[in-house]
């Protein structure tokens, strides 16, 4: 399980939003690499969601992300909390 504080005004970098400019949110991008990388290496999986997590300006620190790709290549599920600011 991960945490993140994000500013509500981001909000639509990490979750789908309708009413968003931003484009692919965070959120769809794990979703992606979790349908297709499952049972690849962690090492494999984390630049991309490092890319992912940079280019929707998010603070995921290189642990985070390493739990993440974990759970993508077990096929885990993978919760994430997150205190808007």
């Amino acid at each position: 399980m991960g945490r993140i504080n994000i500013d509500r005004n981001a909000l639509g970098r990490l979750v789908p939003d309708s009413g968003s400019t931003y484009g692919p949110s965070y959120h769809q991008a794990f979703n992606e690499l979790a349908t297709t990388h499952r049972g690849r290496p962690p090492a494999e999986i984390l630049p991309a969601l490092r890319q992912a997590a940079d280019r929707a300006l998010l603070g995921f620190t290189t642990a985070d992300l390493l739990d993440q790709a974990v759970a993508i290549s077990n096929g885990d599920p993978y919760e994430l909390r997150m205190t808007l600011t």
